[in-house]
């Protein structure tokens, strides 16, 4: 069965033959009030101009919360309600729970993205949300985006055995249907890892990556067929960070620090880059939006430094662009990282915005020069070193931001940054144990010329849910977002 008759076979089964009937173009505009879900772009600029975001999904885990059993429920998909204009605003309005306890939930993408803008059966409908410590990866069907239905989980045994692979993180649609999802670890969680390929139906479809590929480490992907490149980072084998972080582990060589560039055509790896020990842990890889463009940027988490890389005729180069000096705070064995655990690039290719999760703050540059990024804004929230102060006046009763700032989500328009504080199970238990009582979700207003301040009306507290406190991690958004739109 190709994709369009799964999809036709699914929205049959779950949806009335009225809203069913709608479906089918690139700019299928079904069961949503400002019809925008399901869509596909032609252009960053098309996205750029699409109505704001009223909802968002945002996965919650209780991996690791030993408070009152909580850790003994299963994780979940919330939806936040992000209008302003609604009376739920910044409140959780629907949640999908998973079948079983422990997956710890963590990146997610959809079944169809810009890359697959023009075919007919492109429907940006099915979100695919993996557990990075389970392997399971659901399936959950988001065409009325505040009445998610679960369809289908494949089990991580079924993957490992397969395709001896574990530990799911970033998902990507591809432009043929299928999906790819980046596997941090083999099936006894030890390194390489590879890629993951499911195919329209969500079925495994095996490896993208061939034998002997040369893979070291895994972690993130971003590929660019115009440029037949696609570009990936490194980690650790979930063996080394799954029970937390021990700096013996970096001295033994068991975290990775380089960049890798494939031939996209040919599925093989064409060029890898050390960025020694100035670039260690390299995480988020982020391409510009515009497709003519080689630039991007990679974030190297421990040693708090971003890369830029580009295209110099024929040969792929990166260079340090920033780096975040470490603090010495008391009780710490050496400086304090600032720890770049997240990034993005704006819709626009304009602004580069990253979290320094353990120093506390957030930043924002311009990016106009990619290799000479200006810092234009700047937010201190929570953090390890104290410098935040009070930023938030809060209500009686609302707990604090707990943390720092992790991952990030731009609207499409550039104007409004949402911040969750949750970076992994482990590691928030080790840095910083007050977020067993549940982690936060902020907004940040994000001023087109530049600059930054706190939208002191929209506060999500995760540690207020029903069933017990949760841990917010990504975010996503119906009609599509900054980090996983890819244009051809």
């Amino acid at each position: 069965m190709r994709r369009r008759e799964f999809l036709a076979t699914a929205a049959a089964a779950t949806l009335t033959t009225s809203l069913a009937t709608r479906r089918g173009t690139a700019h299928a505009h079904a069961g949503h009030a400002d019809g925008e879900e399901c869509r596909t772009y032609a252009s960053p600029a098309e996205a750029i101009a699409s109505p704001r975001e009223t909802e968002m999904f945002v996965t919650a885990l209780r991996v690791g919360i030993d408070q009152n059993g909580t850790g003994k429920q299963p994780d979940y998909l919330a939806v936040v309600d992000v209008d302003p204009k609604s009376k739920t605003y910044s409140q959780v309005v629907d949640r999908v729970v998973m079948p079983t306890v422990g997956d710890e939930l963590h990146h997610f993408g959809w079944n169809a993205c810009s890359s697959c803008h023009g075919a007919k059966e492109a429907m940006r409908r099915f979100l695919i949300v993996p557990g990075l410590k389970s392997g399971n990866i659901h399936v959950i069907d988001a065409q009325e985006p505040r009445k998610l239905k679960l369809i289908k989980t494949i089990k991580g045994a079924d993957v490992a055995a397969k395709t001896n692979l574990s530990a799911p993180h970033t998902v990507h649609c591809l432009p043929n249907g299928q999906i790819m999802i980046s596997m941090l670890g083999d099936a006894k969680g030890d390194t390489p890892g590879g890629f993951l390929l499911l195919d329209e139906k969500f079925n495994i479809a095996g490896r993208w990556e061939p034998k002997d590929s040369g893979l070291e480490f895994n972690y993130d992907f971003w590929y660019q067929p115009r440029h037949n490149v696609m570009v990936s980072s490194e980690w650790g084998a979930p063996n080394t960070f799954g029970p937390g972080f021990d700096v013996k582990d970096v001295e033994a060589g068991k975290y990775g620090h380089s960049l890798l560039f494939w031939d996209w055509d040919k599925r093989k790896l064409a060029e890898k880059i050390d960025l020694g020990p100035t670039g260690m842990i390299p995480l988020e890889v982020r391409f510009h939006h515009n497709p003519d463009s080689t630039h991007g940027f990679v974030g190297a988490a421990l040693s708090s430094t971003m890369w830029h890389w580009h295209k110099d005729g024929d040969k792929w180069k990166v260079d340090k662009v920033i780096e975040v000096k470490g603090i010495e705070h008391e009780g710490w064995p050496f400086p304090v990282p600032g720890l770049i655990t997240d990034l993005l690039v704006s819709m626009d290719d304009k602004f580069l915005y990253f979290s320094n999760w353990l120093h506390g703050d957030l930043r924002q540059y311009d990016i106009s020069d990619p290799a000479k990024p200006t810092l234009t804004g700047q937010l201190w929230l929570g953090g390890v070193i104290g410098r935040s102060g009070k930023y938030r006046e809060g209500k009686e009763g609302e707990r604090p931001f707990i943390g720092g700032p992790q991952m990030l989500q731009l609207s499409l328009d550039g104007r409004r940054l949402y911040v969750t504080n949750s970076l992994y199970s482990s590691w928030d238990n080790q840095f910083y144990p007050d977020m067993k009582g549940g982690s936060s979700l902020l907004q940040i207003d994000c001023d087109p010329a530049g600059g930054m301040k706190l939208n002191e009306d929209f506060y999500v507290d995760f540690g207020k849910e029903p069933g017990g406190p949760a841990r917010a991690h990504e975010m996503r958004f119906p009609g599509g977002d900054c980090t996983s739109d890819i244009w051809i």
